[in-house]
């Protein structure tokens, strides 16, 4: 991180007019400030390092010197703000391997540092929000409490700690339990809505980055869950459910909450490998198990839990040593009360199957396609049919190769299926389903995963009947 940022830390919290710590730069003149520095200074080291235009095709006109300082300049002024900024650098993270391979090496190291990591709050910010949320005496609820954070990320960071139970051992000791004390960071809420407020202009920027990258709706997303992400309380209440879905499950793990606030969340503390780890270098049968393992939470969860876990991004999960995956986030969940729409497993069935009068009328039938909108089936199938590879065969493995051909196929405005797609339409009850499973399409190819996903649908997707 940059020097402004180790020194702002070194100063100590801000405290605002009421008296409250604001240790994010909450000042919307200041934040914008530093936001929209960033489209300039990549316009800028375009023009005087290449003497070229932006035209959109990034790869042609910049080159990798300028690509790796515009991803260094980018990525910790979004660390640094932490945010709405951090997360959605966090969310966008995920879609990583979708950039064309000449460019990727240097956004892919400055990608995976917003996974894991953020400047973290200084001692005394800490202990003024847990004096807040669980009252001047909350120190005795722990036996030990670990000043320095186990892991900082867009809205708060996490302490390891050990809770002190009820009761005392035959020893006379404390019953115990490891937790994680997630705190979150004050001022949070309104650096929020600034942040995802100015970057929602900034759009250009993006595309000049990948061509066809349209990140407002992601952002219209993310400003619409600000409020549930806030509340840790309903994390909590999230957590719990998807704990009891799983219970004494062989294969995916929720901790249990111990305690929650409105801004301090206290949960078992999971030990395990982070799955960005196992990305840069975990082996071929790490990387194909946590893969299984994400898709079988991905499509299992909203049949199981009546919930969608909705941050795919590799920094909430773990692999445990027993070989289950480890969730250990659920600020962002999509309630389904009602499971996965039925028509998504029995469209794709009918389009591997090469159906495309029956495929055309599912997606009219959903909003996809207007009901008078006049359209090719077999072009609407032959549009389709590359996005279903990974479940056309017993086993697939998701590649960068893959997301590249698939991205460039679907950006490209020469592109046959460019063009059909602006014949299509994404429902609004869709649009969160959909960039959810993008997003674990992208962490499945960020692991380069192999797996039985056609047989992983049969198993949890409604709809999806055994195709032949």
């Amino acid at each position: 991180m940059s020097t402004e940022g180790g020194a702002e830390q070194q100063r100590g919290p801000r405290v605002g007019n009421n008296g409250r710590v604001t240790d994010i730069p909450r000042r919307a003149v200041s934040r914008t400030a530093k936001l929209a520095a960033l489209p300039l200074g990549f316009a800028g080291r375009t023009v005087l390092g290449m003497g070229k235009r932006v035209t959109g095709l990034a790869s042609d006109v910049i080159s990798a010197e300028i690509q790796q300082r515009t991803a260094e300049q980018l990525f910790s002024v979004l660390g640094q703000l932490k945010g709405g900024a951090m997360k959605f650098g966090q969310a966008l993270s995920v879609f990583e391997a979708a950039l064309p391979e000449e460019i990727a090496a240097p956004y892919r190291q400055a990608l995976t540092k917003l996974q894991e990591a953020a400047p973290p709050l200084p001692a005394a910010s800490v202990h003024k929000v847990l004096t807040e949320q669980l009252g001047p005496d909350w120190r005795d609820r722990f036996v030990e409490f670990n000043d320095t954070p186990a892991a900082a990320a867009s809205i708060g960071q996490v302490h390891r700690a050990v809770w002190r139970e009820p009761g005392y051992g035959p020893s006379g000791a404390p019953n115990t339990r490891d937790v994680a004390v997630k705190i979150q960071y004050p001022g949070a809420g309104d650096a929020l809505l600034a942040d995802l407020k100015q970057l929602s202009r900034l759009g250009g920027m993006f595309r000049a980055i990948q061509p066809g990258l349209d990140v407002k709706p992601l952002l219209v997303e993310l400003r619409e869950r600000i409020t549930e992400e806030l509340d840790y309380e309903l994390e909590a209440e999230s957590q719990r459910a998807f704990a009891t879905a799983y219970a004494d499950d062989p294969e995916i793990y929720i901790p249990a909450v111990v305690s929650a606030a409105p801004r301090v969340l206290i949960t078992e503390w999971v030990e395990g490998t982070p799955l960005a780890d196992i990305i840069r270098s975990g082996s071929e049968e790490q990387r194909d198990e946590a893969g299984r393992l994400m898709a079988i939470l991905h499509l299992s969860a909203p049949q199981r839990a009546g919930l969608l876990h909705a941050d795919p991004h590799p920094g909430n999960f773990r692999l445990l040593p027993d070989g289950r995956l480890g969730v250990i986030d659920f600020g962002a969940v999509a309630r389904m009360p009602e499971g996965t729409p039925e028509p998504i497993g029995r469209i794709a069935a009918l389009a591997l199957r090469g159906n495309a009068d029956e495929v055309v009328a599912g997606l009219r039938a959903e909003g996809f396609i207007g009901s008078t909108e006049e359209i090719d089936a077999q072009a609407v199938l032959d549009f389709l049919r590359p996005m279903l590879e990974p479940i056309a065969a017993e086993e697939f493995r998701f590649t960068r190769a893959w997301l590249r051909a698939e991205a460039a196929r679907l950006a490209s405005p020469r592109s046959p299926a460019y063009q059909l797609s602006r014949q299509l339409n994404l429902p609004p009850s869709y649009l969160l389903i959909h960039r959810v499973t993008l997003g674990s399409i992208g962490v499945l190819c960020q692991l380069e995963a192999k797996a039985p996903y056609r047989g992983i649908l049969e198993r949890w997707l409604p709809g999806f009947a055994p195709v032949g």
